[in-house]
């Protein structure tokens, strides 16, 4: 039995966080991924000033892929407004990697497929053994599914369908381009163009809105390419475009039970208007390591908008 402290279950931004965070408290930690890094993860990497501030870092000191933004193009029932700001983009191959090194904790390869407790402590897949659990595995990560799923069933009402696509192409427009409601859409899409070539667009919707609708997410993507098509922002459609689902912030969700946690997009916090989930995933990751460090309680203190903050990015110091 490999035992340890503390186990993450899951080394994105939400998990290589609250490790690093445990790890400088003195803390014994280890990270479980199914996948070694760097590895392929759907996201359109929309990154805030505040990411940074959280960090404790400065943007020019991140070596990887970073586009920033001074203005973003809303579009929003065949308006456009364009907005002055400060956002920037990454490349979640990049990103993710480079949290996880940062937290300089072992990092182990593997797929958890069954947590239960015993004594106190909590055992996964009868291999390894801790004392506190963090669950920061994502929409389907196995902590929230064992622990939390039943008492805090995570509402449909905040369920989001989205489907993108990260590809290298000629970019025709290095702008960012938001679209609200676009021909229908319960939700947003976006086209952002990341630096060196890469180029990310996909589209996200409510779930619940969608089924009403009887149009699923994948009849909304196709009408999205067609659209960047006759606008002339991609030349042909992306072949083999990738869906997944995730939670935007929703009312009571779950953190904690004694000394299981849950975190990022495994609680479900992804902003409610732009569904960006990056900060909050840090933050919480911090925030789960405070309170196993320093036996806190867990406060909910997330952003739960992006646009005022992207209204107002202007005034950032960063």
């Amino acid at each position: 039995m490999i035992r340890s402290k503390i186990i993450v279950i899951g080394g994105g931004p939400a998990g290589s966080a609250c490790a690093r965070a445990l790890k400088g408290a003195g803390l014994e930690t280890l990270i479980l991924d199914k996948k070694p890094f760097p590895r392929q993860k759907i996201c359109a990497g929309w990154v805030t000033p505040g990411v940074f501030n959280t960090l404790n870092i400065h943007p020019k000191t991140y070596p990887h892929t970073l586009n920033r933004f001074e203005r973003i193009h809303f579009h929003i029932f065949r308006m456009e407004f364009p907005v002055k700001t400060c956002q920037y983009a990454i490349r979640r191959y990049e990103f993710d990697e480079w949290m996880i090194l940062r937290a300089h904790v072992p990092v182990h390869t593997h797929t958890v497929r069954h947590v239960r407790a015993h004594k106190g402590e909590f055992i996964i897949d009868n291999t390894y053994q801790c004392r506190y659990l963090v669950g920061a595995g994502g929409t389907h990560c196995p902590v929230y599914k064992n622990f939390f799923n039943t008492p805090h069933k995570k509402p449909e009402t905040a369920m989001i369908c989205a489907v993108e696509k990260e590809y290298q192409c000629d970019i025709p427009d290095d702008r960012c381009h938001i679209w609200y409601f676009e021909n229908r859409l319960p939700g947003y899409a976006w086209y952002l163009p990341k630096g060196n070539g890469w180029l990310n667009i996909g589209i996200g919707g409510k779930f619940l809105k969608l089924k009403k609708q009887g149009r699923t997410i994948m009849d909304h993507w196709h009408d999205f390419v067609k659209k960047l098509i006759n606008l002339s922002l991609i030349k042909q459609a992306p072949h083999n475009p990738r869906g997944h689902n995730y939670y935007l912030f929703h009312k009571n969700p779950a953190f904690r039970r004694d000394n299981l946690f849950v975190i990022g997009d495994a609680a479900g916090v992804s902003t409610l208007d732009m569904g960006e989930g990056i900060h909050a995933a840090i933050k919480s990751g911090i925030m789960a390591a405070d309170a196993i460090a320093n036996n806190k309680q867990f406060h909910d203190d997330f952003t739960k908008f992006s646009l005022p903050g992207i209204f107002m990015a202007k005034h950032y110091t960063i």
